[in-house]
């Protein structure tokens, strides 16, 4: 039931997380119970500490079901650094083509143009909750693209319009669409992800998965700018090996690493890759019913096929600061915390609905929308605008 303007509800979610990220921590998570094995004080080089990093390693190409020839590796910076040693180590021997809908997108394409200094850039874009076409893609083109557009709200469908025989490699920010979303591993070439947005582990380390396409321009190709050593993934021109078993380029910390092998266990333990897909889309749908019950809420991204399971961001039909107002209110009542649009993006709400948060919160949260919006919406003297 609704509750009224003067009435708030009476049941707050159980988290109140629902950040883009770093992003809630998976049901049943406690410091003591998740963290209590942590190779704390230990070397990263001990046996350890490498057994811990290769689990991590091998787990995550158990869960995501990738090829048996790609190659994954723990490196810096998170997403991020993820991103940029693929740039800055892969691209240069082909054009490419960059295609974004939304601000992290976009310095992809700042990064190649102003810091690579390439030249034969093609940039394909869209505006905030929108797709460009995808169909103008070169497949004899390196292609840079996010699989899913976490201040947009708005993903790729799949991955049709990708050549099975290109040239180019593909190159995928997937940091919020991985452990989320069906990817098809085949169409790309190099995909990066963090620990903290899906699973909701710690920040600041990166993901990087190759495929053999991406290990042979590795091999085959030097870039002819100087790489900073967090960058480089050869030796002698040819794969270091060991950074894909688990032989990271700095030191990392144990006790996240300990973090992300307590959440791909929780992850295992409620169906793998099929149950967080599942969580996550019915996490979706709880609020796509709630809006079309309401026409003073709307998705960003109209179109349903493209829209996100994970960074959900909704647009309503009130002033900037009436918004700001929403949000601003539902964290004092400690309902929702960190769910102001993208400063970036068009003024609304982003809610995270990845395989971490629980339905029951979202549909709760629901209710607290209503109550914060008649709130805000209502002039002095009581009635609606």
């Amino acid at each position: 039931m609704e509750a009224s303007m003067n009435n708030k509800p009476s049941t707050k979610p159980k988290s109140p997380c629902f950040s883009s990220g770093p992003c809630a921590k998976h049901p049943g998570y406690s410091l003591e119970k998740s963290l209590s094995n942590a190779a704390l004080g230990r070397s990263h080089r001990s046996t350890i500490g490498k057994s811990k990093l290769k689990n991590a390693i091998e787990k995550t190409k158990q869960i995501l079901q990738l090829p048996s020839s790609y190659r994954v590796a723990i490196v810096p910076g998170s997403d991020t650094g993820a991103v940029e040693m693929a740039l800055w180590s892969l691209l240069g021997p082909r054009p490419v083509d960059v295609c974004y809908w939304e601000s992290f997108g976009k310095g992809w394409l700042t990064d190649i143009v102003n810091e690579l200094r390439l030249k034969d850039v093609r940039h394909l874009t869209a505006e905030y909750g929108k797709l460009p076409d995808l169909s103008q893609v070169d497949s004899s083109h390196d292609i840079v693209f996010t699989w899913n557009g976490t201040t947009s709200g708005v993903r790729v469908p799949d991955g049709s319009w990708i050549s099975s025989e290109r040239e180019g490699l593909t190159i995928c920010d997937a940091t919020s669409a991985v452990f989320a979303m069906e990817i098809p591993w085949e169409k790309l070439d190099v995909v990066t992800y963090s620990w903290q947005k899906v699973l909701g582990g710690e920040a600041a380390h990166g993901m990087l998965i190759l495929s053999p396409r991406a290990v042979q321009r590795l091999e085959q190709y030097t870039p002819p700018w100087p790489l900073p050593k967090l960058f480089r993934m050869t030796k002698n021109n040819k794969l270091d090996d060991a950074l894909f078993e688990g032989n990271v380029i700095n030191t990392p910390s144990m006790l996240c690493v300990e973090d992300y092998l307590d959440a791909l266990e929780w992850a295992e333990s409620i169906g793998g890759l099929r149950g967080l897909i599942a969580r996550s889309e019915k996490n979706l749908t709880v609020l796509e019913d709630f809006v079309q019950k309401h026409s003073w809420i709307d998705f960003l991204a109209e179109n349903k096929k493209i829209r996100s399971n994970t960074s959900v961001c909704l647009v309503l039909k009130l002033e900037k600061e009436k918004v700001k107002q929403i949000s601003s209110l539902l964290a004092k009542e400690q309902v929702a915390y960190d769910i102001d649009s993208y400063r970036e993006a068009p003024p609304g709400l982003r809610i995270w609905c990845g395989a971490t948060v629980e339905s029951t919160d979202l549909e709760c949260l629901t209710q607290w929308l209503q109550w914060a919006y008649e709130q805000v919406s209502q002039v002095q003297n009581g009635e609606h605008k």
